[in-house]
């Protein structure tokens, strides 16, 4: 596309515009007059607008810079010198998204609303936090790190380092996989930004002085570098006239441009070897190898497609050579999380490895793949392949995402690489052109094996990295600390102590100083819709066929779903019903392998997947339902091959694979074990919350602490016994055939114009005649009191409590939910993130299981957080409260039911709520209830069920923490 000739609007300039008809959006970019700021806006019909404005944040060292200003910048600013305006604005709001993020090489501050005075609410703070920001000093020592005494008055006691950002990176920087991505980067750019940790390495972290920060923000959070990227249907001269209002005008251009340089190549591979905190069984067995190699620029949507192909055909799914490869070879338990593409930095890199390797395995390993990609090159891949990896390129492109953050900030987040080193973010919108010259190119004999030569094989800058286990490491990184801060002790003079005192009490002075919230914008209830929008289905009987339907704007995508009823399972089927949904559709399905299958899912559909869904009833949480649930998408032109897709793979699954179940055993085990640190605070309630609703003890031993205790047992069994093996295929094909004959529903939904050709398809999936009668799912309700500590290779810690409560329906349970974000809001947030450092903390009312929860994440603290809790209860009964804390309450409360989602998952969700009993009925009540809650419901439900019950506790820490537990009386169990 040729750039349009520059147009004016207002302070911008139009560089250049382009409707893009397969996501159904205009895209302009244009270029302010005065400084040089770039705005890219989204031109869409959506009712959700979504703002971010990005900078380029380009750090020299690991000390966190860019990532402790991001906290810092949003701690009050000039039109808004509260402390907290970021914290006191999402309880203002009604927003669907709200957040700011450091990547490696840029900082981004995005939200989005439906309302339109949220959004310019939201807009004015925004603006103001990144351009204007105080950056005080107390704000820098609270986010970022300072010096305390561990008794804050008493000189005499250790030093310790305390700050948000110092235990966030230590909690990051305990899961593995974040270890090898920076050990891996670091070796793979040794002289560009990516070479330094953009988080913060805690080690380096306390380097960073409160000068340096400023100078950064000088430089860096400048509207000559910044660049503005809005979506939805307000207009782009709306938005650029409140930039050039509340900003641009301010500023003029700036003579230094921020850039990300070249890495410099590699004229020959290198190799090396670090270490990671492992102090459980076999650290034989638990080494991590991984390549990665250097290819083109991101910015060239040409090379980034071509090395996405090749990324796909190479490890897109287990019938893929390379992908097939890592997880079929005994060298290791699986494939590496890090495997395939990152198209994040200014250059593209590939990785693929193994883990659970010996340590003596390195060079076998790198021969493996390096045999593996020249076998490739010289035989090539079959052209259905090639064309089944276009297909989910197409696919991708396609889909309209927005369940976990909105759509428009998905789109927009696509488009910020490229804009962030200067490319042209419309074209990687608009793939369509590019992707139909692909599907020439691959008409080439040896257009792929020509890719693998060029991008990997003859690629000299390759890296070959070995993590191994370490049982010292972090205990080693404890004593290092201690000893550094030993030695900041013995130099300080009597005033220089003095002056950590003071600054420790002004910082909580500053922390307990009510601000007043009224300096900010906000909604009210009066801005709160008084229903959430209802989308109608059909429902049709065909004979004995329930199937509902949705008419939602997939963009030429359609869903489908069988739901079966949840059979009475006995006790040694229940532990592998898990296995049984992560698994079936990995397997091979009557005459066809699981490699056959691989290749009918990629050529046919964009994925199908199962899983079981448990909640206790409206009325009785005892009372659990359950389904298990076989989930498809597709291009509508694919519609009917997807059903035969799915068919295949509900009643002909097959079992006698064994080899293939134990590595997917191997490569879940390696996957749970991996997610410990990033969901410790959910583990740790679902811990606490086990004891009181049996619901909440099955998803525990089935998904929790106890379930990946017993999947580390099922793979250490089938890997030592070809029995326990054979037995375990046994038990998944009788569960298997147990859930398929109970009584099945299904679920479509699609555009409008093909629901009823779809629905024809989808009607001759269930077998004639009638199913079998339900054998009802029931568990027994067994309570017990829960007190104990978990231990991992941690930096960091979670609490949580649990307090038996009641069910959704009861009508106190609406009180309940306003009261988790009314003591978050209140008082957790001050203590236990900004006076305890922790990352986070809150309350929250569970009504799937009848229990109010307490939590913490990546804590330092374990005893002093507990303290919290009962003290916030404490607070909760003994304080009169302001009218507007309940308000805020409420605005949250009500933000959470209403958030964001793609109309493919807005419907899915609907249908799953109603099928739990969740109806529009009762989502409306609850939603009456809410926005009816008063200070006194508060306060009669805490009286009720938190001040005079003993809660349930969980603490999951580090091994080094082992005596804490006897000092707290808890059971110590392992992970």
């Amino acid at each position: 596309m040729s750039p349009k000739s520059p147009k004016h609007h207002s302070a911008f300039t139009l560089i250049r515009q382009q409707t893009v008809d397969s996501l159904n959006l205009e895209v302009s970019e244009y270029e302010h007059i005065g400084t040089g700021a770039q705005h890219i806006h989204l031109s869409s019909d959506s009712e959700e607008n979504v703002f971010l404005v990005a900078l380029r944040t380009v750090p020299k060292d690991s000390s966190g810079v860019a990532h402790i200003l991001e906290h810092t910048a949003l701690c009050g600013s000039q039109k808004y010198p509260v402390r907290d305006p970021f914290f006191m604005m999402t309880r203002r709001s009604l927003n669907t998204f709200m957040n700011a993020f450091t990547s490696s090489d840029w900082t981004a501050y995005p939200f989005a609303s439906l309302n339109r005075k949220d959004f310019n609410n939201l807009m004015d703070v925004y603006l103001d936090a990144v351009f204007f920001s105080r950056l005080d000093q107390l704000d820098f020592a609270q986010e970022g790190h300072r010096l305390e005494f561990e008794e804050p008055e008493n000189p005499d006691s250790p030093l310790v380092y305390k700050g948000v950002v110092y235990n966030e990176m230590k909690g990051a920087m305990s899961s593995v996989t974040s270890q090898l991505w920076q050990t891996l980067t670091k070796h793979l750019f040794p002289t560009s930004t990516y070479h330094f940790n953009s988080g913060g390495e805690p080690e380096s972290i306390p380097d960073l002085t409160y000068e340096q920060l400023l100078g950064f923000y000088k430089t860096h959070y400048h509207p000559s570098n910044a660049i503005f990227m809005t979506c939805g249907n307000i207009s782009a001269q709306e938005h650029q006239e409140t930039f050039e209002q509340n900003v641009l005008k301010h500023f003029d251009k700036l003579d230094y441009a921020v850039a990300v340089d070249d890495e410099k190549r590699y004229y020959s591979p290198i190799k090396v070897e670090e270490a990671y905190p492992y102090n459980e069984d076999d650290p034989e067995h638990r080494h991590h190898l991984v390549l990665a190699w250097l290819l083109g620029k991101s910015t060239n949507l040409t090379d980034t497609l071509k090395a996405q192909l090749l990324s796909s055909v190479l490890l897109d799914n287990s019938a893929t050579p390379l992908m097939h490869a890592l997880e079929s070879t005994e060298l290791g338990n699986g494939p590496s999380p890090l495997c395939g593409l990152d198209d994040s930095q200014r250059e593209l890199s590939f990785l693929c490895g193994l883990e659970g390797c010996e340590s003596n395995s390195a060079h076998e390993v790198e021969s493996l793949i390096l045999e593996t990609l020249q076998d490739v090159a010289e035989k090539g891949i079959p052209i259905e392949d090639i064309e089944s990896a276009l297909h989910q390129l197409e696919l991708h492109q396609r889909e309209i995402g927005g369940d976990s953050y909105p759509y428009g900030l998905q789109l927009i987040l696509t488009a910020l690489n490229t804009a962030t080193h200067r490319g042209n973010p419309v074209q990687l919108l608009n793939i369509d052109a590019s992707l139909k010259q692909l599907h020439e190119d691959i008409k080439k004999p040896d257009f792929i094996q020509t890719l693998i030569k060029d991008l990997l094989l003859d690629n000299p800058h390759r890296v070959r990295l070995t993590l191994r286990p370490d049982a010292n490491i972090n205990e080693l990184k404890e004593k290092a600390e201690k000893t550094r801060l030993a030695a900041i002790k013995a130099t300080l003079s009597a005033e220089q102590k003095n002056h950590i005192i003071e600054q420790s009490k002004a910082l909580k002075d500053r922390q307990d100083k009510q601000d007043d919230p009224e300096i900010l914008p906000k909604v009210t209830l009066d801005d709160v819709p008084k229903s959430e929008f209802e989308q109608k289905p059909d429902t049709l009987f065909k004979e004995t066929k329930k199937i509902t339907r949705y008419d939602a704007g997939t963009n030429g995508i359609v869903y489908q779903q069988f739901i079966f009823d949840m059979p009475s399972i006995s006790s040694s089927e229940l532990p592998v019903l898990p296995l049984l949904t992560s698994c079936l559709t990995e397997l091979g399905a009557g005459e066809k392998s699981y490699l056959d299958m691989q290749r009918w899912q990629a050529s046919v559909s964009g994925g199908i997947n199962s899983f079981s869904s448990l909640r206790g009833g409206i009325t009785d949480y005892n009372k659990v339902n359950g389904f298990v649930t076989f989930s498809g998408k597709a291009l509508n032109r694919n519609q009917s091959a997807l059903c035969d897709l799915m068919q295949s793979t509900i009643q002909e699954a097959r079992f006698d694979e064994t080899t293939r179940i134990k590595e997917l055993i191997a490569q879940i085990r390696a996957h749970r074990e991996q997610g410990i640190t990033g969901n410790g605070h959910a583990l740790a309630m679902l811990a606490a919350t086990a004891g009181i609703s049996p619901n909440a003890r099955l998803s525990h031993e089935l998904s929790g602490l106890v379930g990946i205790q017993n999947i580390k047992k099922l793979d250490t069994a089938v890997r030592d016994s070809d029995d326990a093996l054979k037995n375990l295929s046994e038990v998944l094909r009788s569960l298997h055939q147990k859930i398929i004959t109970n009584p099945a529903q299904g679920l479509l939904v699609a555009e409008q114009a093909y629901l009823e050709t779809f629905t024809n398809n989808v009607s001759h999936m269930f077998p004639n005649g009638e199913q079998s009668q339900a054998s009802r799912f029931e568990l027994e309700a067994k309570p017990y009191d829960v007190q104990e500590l978990w231990l991992t290779n941690s930096q960091v810690n979670f609490c949580a409590q649990a307090y038996t409560t009641v069910p959704p329906a009861h009508e106190d349970a609406a009180a309940l939910i306003v009261l988790g974000g009314f003591l978050r809001n209140g008082i957790l947030h001050k203590t236990v993130r900004e006076q305890g450092g922790a990352y986070g903390g809150g309350a929250s009312q569970d009504g799937n299981n009848g229990a109010f929860r307490f939590y913490s994440y990546r804590d330092p603290r374990i005893e002093d957080t507990l303290k919290d809790f009962n003290l916030a209860i404490d607070w909760l009964l003994n304080t009169e409260h302001p009218y507007q804390h309940l308000e805020e309450a409420i605005l949250g409360a009500i933000s959470s039911i209403d958030k964001s989602e793609s109309p493919a998952g807005r419907a899915k969700r609907i249908f799953h709520a109603e099928l739990h009993g969740r109806t529009l009925e009762y989502r409306q009540q609850m939603r009456e209830k809410i926005l009816g809650t008063s200070l006194a419901d508060l306060k009669r439900v805490g009286e009720k069920y938190l001040a005079n019950q003993k809660p349930n506790t969980v603490i999951i820490t580090d091994f080094s923490n082992r005596e804490k537990a006897q000092a707290l009386g808890l059971d110590v169990r392992e992970i």
